[in-house]
């Protein structure tokens, strides 16, 4: 599968089968994050990946109680270490970057055919606490990763692009 196809088959999945995801297939998706860009090149990303059982159902909980978040046999905890950089464009580094890397394992994933769900619904101290991780490291986003149980495409509601973009100045089209 080629990138184009990847971006165009993704799609957020809330249903996995129980299959495990191998270790080999989970590397390449954490290398495709290591190789994201980054701003000053920091590199902030920190990944915590979760395959016991009853940590994925505690992470769950904590994020709003999304019981599909469990079922998937590896979750990660995309986390930044922070250094509070301000980009000049006056933009914080570190979701962006982040949101990259996490961009970079989900568009990796659907090559993989594997399935993904970019979860923001959580409460950051909760899953700070269940995974030990440090105060000054940032829980920005969870990613439960699995093979879907409807591996068949969806299709997506997306803005034409005469509606998102425009060319050489706001006013004109």
């Amino acid at each position: 599968m080629n990138v184009y196809e990847a971006i165009l088959t993704r799609k957020s999945v809330r249903a996995f089968k129980s299959e495990d995801v191998p270790e080999d297939v989970l590397k390449r998706l954490l290398e495709a994050a290591r190789h994201a860009p980054s701003a000053n090149n920091f590199q902030e990303w920190r990944f915590v990946v979760v395959r016991r059982p009853a940590t994925r159902k505690k992470i769950a909980e904590a994020a709003c109680r999304q019981s599909f978040v469990a079922a998937a046999p590896v979750v990660l905890a995309c986390c930044a270490a922070t250094s509070d950089h301000v980009m000049t464009c006056g933009q914080l580094s570190y979701p962006i970057d982040l949101a990259l890397a996490i961009d970079h394992i989900t568009l990796c994933a659907a090559a993989e055919g594997l399935g993904t769900c970019w979860i923001g619904a959580f409460y950051e101290d909760e899953v700070k606490k269940i995974l030990g991780i440090p105060p000054d490291i940032r829980v920005v986003a969870i990613l439960p990763i699995g093979y879907p149980q409807d591996p068949s495409p969806v299709r997506k509601n997306r803005l034409p692009l005469e509606k998102i973009v425009r060319y050489e100045s706001w006013e004109s089209r």
